[in-house]
């Protein structure tokens, strides 16, 4: 049996596309031969994608401009979308986690807000394009979630816990799916994105060291001494979504340079 991990003929709706994991996942995906759909907020930085997925290998490149934040819209723009567009038989969950700060400094608002986003846009989106994979006999749906899930991090509570409901979610997933629809996790490590940066910035304000030195001690701290890029995170993704991972499903990946202690 030969397993390929092409996606010529396939088409992939990658959520959070403008920036970070979200835009090499989409890159990745086009490489593969993809159709791809962007969503995110920005209309200008989803444009500026666009001749980007064409020119690496997508046969077409569309946008969605949505905010995972407003459930009641992006179920209108999902509805439209999929009526022109036909079925998605690739979604890629992923978008910004909550500020920083402590578990027990958060308000039910801080939390309400976050599950939101994380998880129940995450449903809504699922619950949308689970009916044209069904239609199809194959689906991939690929949810970029955090190390937390195995190991919480210091200084981010309310992404910690909601994470953690994110998987258990998709493992709760993966036994209700039909055959050929599956559905994994990715657990980036530290990687080199804008929200990173931010994290960055905002530890060494607290700690009085600038944002250089803090990242210098987070890729201390991997085994590959380096902080990870978005197109190696993007590279998994795509390889989930491709048919050469036909019987991986319900798996949590950590792709993080060997950081996570736990096995």
């Amino acid at each position: 049996m030969t397993l390929s991990t092409r996606l010529d003929g396939h088409h992939a709706l990658v959520c959070g596309a403008s920036a970070g994991i979200g835009r090499a996942a989409a890159l990745a995906l086009a490489s593969a031969g993809c159709r791809v759909t962007a969503l995110a907020r920005s209309r200008d930085r989803l444009e500026a994608l666009m001749p980007q997925l064409v020119a690496v290998g997508a046969p077409d490149a569309r946008f969605l401009v949505a905010d995972l934040d407003d459930r009641p819209s992006l179920q209108e723009a999902l509805d439209d979308f999929l009526e022109r567009e036909g079925p998605v038989d690739v979604l890629v969950n992923n978008s910004g986690g909550p500020p920083g700060g402590m578990l027990l400094e958060a308000s039910e608002d801080d939390l309400t807000k976050a599950f939101g986003r994380l998880l129940l846009a995450g449903h809504l989106l699922v619950r949308a394009v689970v009916p044209g994979m069904t239609s199809l006999g194959w689906g991939r749906i690929v949810n970029v979630v955090s190390l937390s899930v195995r190991e919480p991090i210091w200084g981010l509570g309310v992404s910690n816990t909601v994470r953690g409901a994110v998987a258990a979610w998709a493992k709760t997933l993966s036994l209700e799916l039909p055959p050929g629809i599956t559905v994994n996790n990715v657990l980036p490590g530290y990687t080199a994105t804008e929200r990173l940066h931010a994290l960055a910035a905002s530890t060494g304000q607290s700690a009085g060291l600038p944002l250089e030195t803090v990242e210098a001690a987070w890729a201390a701290s991997v085994p590959e001494r380096r902080l990870g890029d978005p197109d190696e995170i993007g590279a998994v993704i795509a390889f989930l979504a491709s048919p050469a991972a036909s019987y991986v499903r319900g798996q949590s990946l950590a792709v993080d340079g060997g950081r996570l202690h736990g096995t």
